[in-house]
């Protein structure tokens, strides 16, 4: 069964994908309403899953007018998107972030299940047993080292 968040995702993943300008604009409080939620339960499914590293803008007006614009960042060309992350990645990554961008590498058909699965694996902090901030800098390397590999590939 699925948690909330899952559902309050696909939900805005299908209203960005049914639009034609990968624009949707909606409403914190409306949002909660439809699914029966507490406004910050939208706040913390737009933060953690739609970022830029996932491939999505988030702009946001509080008030009583307020709105949350979220943007679907289509890459013109896969060397494009792969040049976008590996500057994302630089000089250092977070677990978090750098597990966002193996999604969206999924998400953009530049990796197979198991490749992620493996770039995965070789970027968790259970591999990566150093004292922050080395790690966060060792698994910028090893990840934009995947990316371009990546992008020579294509």
């Amino acid at each position: 069964m699925r948690n909330i968040s899952d559902i309050i995702e696909a939900y805005l993943k299908d209203v960005i994908n049914s639009s034609q300008q990968n624009v949707i604009e909606v409403k914190r409080s409306e949002l909660a309403d439809r699914f029966q939620c507490v406004p910050s339960q939208i706040n913390y499914v737009i933060k953690t899953r739609f970022t830029l590293e996932k491939g999505y803008i988030v702009e946001s007006k509080r008030g009583g007018g307020g709105y949350i614009r979220i943007i679907r960042v289509k890459p013109q060309e896969k060397a494009k998107l792969l040049d976008d992350m590996i500057q994302l990645a630089k000089p250092k990554v977070s677990q978090q972030a750098s597990f966002h961008i193996v999604d969206r590498l999924i998400e953009e058909q530049l990796v197979n299940k198991q490749e992620a699965k493996l770039m995965l694996s070789a970027l968790s902090r259970e591999v990566l047993t150093l004292p922050l901030p080395l790690r966060d800098e060792l698994r910028s390397k090893i990840l934009t080292a995947m990316l371009a590999c990546l992008k020579y590939r294509q």
